[in-house]
């Protein structure tokens, strides 16, 4: 499906730690399969030619406000974002109480593709080189994505990610892909070190000083931000 302007709302943003330069923003909603139709936040600053997808965890949405931050730190090193939601409300109340969707890796990989697809069949966005930022189970719905989409995805990043729900495709991932694990979350150090036996791309392991899962401490999710910024300066090139 092709980009339709009347069907966004632009913003215009002056913010004056994005180079004192406007960033336009939209609530967007984006066409997966069987009429799907799932609720994002897409955001550019003026001379983007980057993007990075946010892919949340379990439980979350595109309101999280660590991916929001992250994401905020990015803009203001002119990387475009889109933040969006993995299920549909009603799929979301489902969730909530069966658990059902979120470990689901396989559609949410689907749901990541479907996305990513459309993002870059759209004129303002489809040539700039694209990232993904996971989180939690989204972290193996970015891997398992990116293995499929080995021409298009150039770097991935992970933040308390569950890389080892990615099973075999681990394997198969080619883009350059950065790991960030809290200090104080052993059991998920210990996942993503088993994890990257099985990668063969270029992979590094980023442990955060006393963090824990959620990088609820003070710094931790600074720390975050300016490795992933970092990472996809370096590798959306």
């Amino acid at each position: 499906m092709r980009y339709m302007n009347h069907s966004i709302n632009w913003k215009n943003k002056n913010d004056e730690g994005i180079n004192n330069m406007e960033m336009t923003q939209a609530d967007i909603k984006i066409p997966v399969n069987n009429n799907i139709y799932l609720d994002g936040i897409l955001s550019i600053p003026k001379k983007a030619s980057r993007i990075v997808l946010f892919v949340h965890g379990s439980g979350s949405s595109r309101l999280s406000v660590r991916n929001q931050y992250v994401a905020n730190i990015l803009h203001k090193a002119n990387i475009a974002t889109l933040l969006f939601d993995l299920l549909t409300l009603s799929e979301d109340e489902v969730d909530a109480v069966t658990r059902e969707y979120r470990f689901n890796i396989s559609l949410l990989a689907s749901r990541l593709i479907a996305v990513t697809d459309w993002i870059l069949q759209q004129p303002i966005t489809h040539d700039c080189l694209l990232g993904y930022f996971g989180a939690s189970t989204g972290g193996a719905a970015a891997l398992c994505a990116a293995a499929k989409k080995q021409d298009v995805v150039k770097a991935v990043v992970s933040r308390g990610g569950r890389p080892d729900l990615a099973g075999e495709l681990l394997s198969e991932v080619i883009a350059p892909t950065l790991l960030i694990v809290g200090g104080h979350d052993e059991p998920v150090i210990e996942m993503n070190q088993n994890a990257m036996l099985q990668m063969h791309c270029i992979k590094k392991l980023e442990i955060v000083p006393g963090a824990t899962h959620l990088f609820e401490e003070a710094g931790t999710l600074d720390e975050v931000a300016m490795v992933a910024k970092k990472w996809f300066l370096n590798y959306l090139k």
